[in-house]
């Protein structure tokens, strides 16, 4: 049995869940997810916490699901309690971001601005021009762009140009040297 499965999800106050035989509803202040189960995990719901049962334990092809599902279930709880961040710090001379209505025009030292449309479901902050927060309720969708953004111009390893997650350390390769 997984260890991650095992782990009770503690519902938070103002959330509310509801159980059925192939998904999991999850209402919270922030929003409302629906999580669709994996095949052979069931949920029950019971003094105020949900715990992820597998329905046959001796089946090895089912049994990787236990710990995937359970894990599910507690992002998507999370998530319409708190939320989830991203944050991204754009570097470089001339490289900068604006947010527009629904899009955000991002200056990356091509020949022409990069337009982005923002998703339904997602909120994007640009601060300061040179800083980019993704928030939302669901964190495959709000890590999924953060990641779009990144790839839009990837962080350089030689003049570490580039839009990066704030914190992530790059490591600098040295350039050619000078006869």
């Amino acid at each position: 049995m997984s260890r991650v499965g095992r782990k009770l999800i503690p519902i938070p106050e103002g959330v509310r869940v509801q159980v059925s035989a192939d998904a999991v509803e999850v209402e919270g202040p922030k929003g409302k997810l629906r999580q669709a189960l994996p095949p052979g995990v069931r949920f029950e719901e019971r003094d105020g916490s949900l715990q992820a049962h597998p329905i046959r334990a001796n089946d090895n092809s089912l049994r990787k699901f236990h710990g995937l599902a359970r894990s599910l279930v507690a992002n998507a709880v999370h998530g319409v309690a708190q939320g989830f961040t991203k944050e991204l710090d754009i570097v470089g001379i001339g490289y900068r971001a604006e947010r527009t209505g629904q899009q955000v025009v991002f200056s990356l030292g091509y020949s022409h601005p990069i337009t982005l449309d923002i998703p339904a479901g997602i909120d994007i902050a640009v601060e300061k021009q040179t800083h980019i927060t993704v928030s939302g309720i669901d964190r495959q969708r709000v890590g999924q762009v953060a990641a779009n953004i990144r790839a839009l111009r990837k962080p350089d390893p030689y003049k570490q140009k580039g839009i990066r997650y704030t914190g992530e350390v790059l490591k600098k390769k040295v350039g050619k040297t000078g006869a």
